[in-house]
């Protein structure tokens, strides 16, 4: 006979596990929180952020890695947006979607191989 685990339970048995754990002060913390009027742009290819939702995302352009760090040391408030093609490299406010959300870096990792990922 074999051990329930978590590879053997139903769906309606399985747990809600979130990647980060949730403060609901931080949620508090948001609702005073004041958006400035310029921020600097995450162009993002192939992902649509949403309001609420807890993301990672690897940056690989420079600019980005740039952005992203100056960011990270003062208010952590960053503009996300959506690349039309996820081809082009250097996109162009044109290349861009028109809506996006506010994101805020809630942690950022330098990986072993150089590379940056964000949690926003």
């Amino acid at each position: 006979m074999l051990k329930e685990n978590m590879f053997f339970r139903s769906e309606d048995d399985t747990d809600f596990m979130p990647i980060i754990p949730i403060n609901e002060n931080d949620a508090d913390q948001d609702k005073n929180l004041v958006i400035p009027d310029i921020l600097p742009i995450l162009p993002l290819r192939n992902t649509v952020l949403f309001p609420g939702v807890v993301l990672p995302i690897t940056v690989g352009r420079d600019k980005s890695i740039k952005a992203v760090n100056d960011v990270y040391k003062l208010d952590k408030l960053i503009g996300v947006l959506a690349q039309k093609d996820a081809n082009i490299e250097e996109p162009a406010p044109s290349d861009l979607c028109s809506i996006g959300t506010v994101a805020k870096i809630v942690k950022l990792i330098k990986m072993p191989d150089g590379g940056t990922t964000i949690i926003i």
